[in-house]
């Protein structure tokens, strides 16, 4: 049987309200996939970085990463998101990082050049593991179902039309949905990693302040971006500007954790190659 239209309609909007969700700073969120696919989604990805990717040989690298990421991931909500988190250093100079579901973390050796202290470092992984705190895998494959579905729909209701305006009027919609939507949103999760991982790096003894010198040594070795309505990621000064309006709290809770005597001591190498 056929179902008609507007109860295919009906039912997606039922399923998007059941689906959603908060973050940790307290944003709604659509989040359509169960989290265990997630996690199977993530140590898929990180397996397939490792067959295609050469790991950093040099153990006093390996072991610098693995202290900064220690610190981080040995916080309680980090914790609790997996109890064994993976570390791997890359052998490429890419200046990167990510997390994934599943608890793996892979940072390339090219962002130790630019992340120049153990607080800037953990700057970089407190973002990385914000990602997935916040489920913002999760939220962008949900987004990017229910926009392709909005779409589909669309041309559907314009199948009886002139082809050439369908076609037309389906190419600026698909525009419009990338600029208006799926870039803004992806910004707007950029924007939340920070701020989790300026809390999560305060918390685990790193000075807070550092994460604003990070972003002022990625602008110098990045070059030009572009416009930031058309970027996935907020501009460099953006960044920046957001970080220090949430320096006040989280130089707070530096402070608790030097008090408490969590101080990382985490010896940043020579960085040869």
């Amino acid at each position: 049987m056929k179902i008609p239209m507007g109860m295919t309609a009906v039912g997606a909007v039922l399923i998007v309200a059941a689906a959603c969700a908060v973050s940790p700073t307290g944003r709604k969120q659509l989040t359509l996939m169960p989290e265990s696919q997630m996690i199977v989604m993530g140590v898929q990805s990180f397996n397939e970085i490792q067959d295609t990717t050469p790991r950093e040989k040099d153990p006093a690298i390996t072991a610098y990463v693995q202290c900064v990421a220690d610190a981080i991931t040995r916080l309680p909500e980090v914790h609790r998101q997996s109890a064994d988190w993976q570390v791997v250093v890359f052998d490429e100079k890419t200046v990167n990082a990510f997390a994934l579901p599943g608890g793996k973390i892979g940072v390339y050796k090219g962002l130790l050049s630019v992340a120049q202290s153990q607080a800037q470092l953990a700057a970089v992984l407190g973002h990385e593991v914000g990602h997935v705190l916040a489920r913002h895998g999760n939220e962008r494959v949900s987004h990017q179902f229910a926009v392709g579905e909005t779409l589909a729909v669309l041309d559907a209701w314009m199948a009886a039309g002139n082809k050439s305006n369908r076609e037309s009027a389906m190419a600026l919609l698909g525009l419009g949905t990338q600029v208006g939507v799926l870039l803004p949103f992806s910004r707007v999760q950029e924007s939340e990693a920070d701020a989790i991982g300026l809390d999560l790096m305060a918390r685990a003894g790193f000075d807070p302040g550092e994460s604003v010198t990070l972003w002022q040594n990625m602008g110098k070795a990045g070059g030009g971006q572009p416009p930031e309505f058309l970027s996935t990621h907020p501009a460099h000064n953006t960044r920046i500007k957001d970080l220090q309006s949430g320096m006040e709290g989280a130089r707070s809770q530096y402070r608790q954790a030097q008090a408490a005597g969590i101080r990382p001591d985490c010896k940043a190498p020579a960085i040869t190659g």
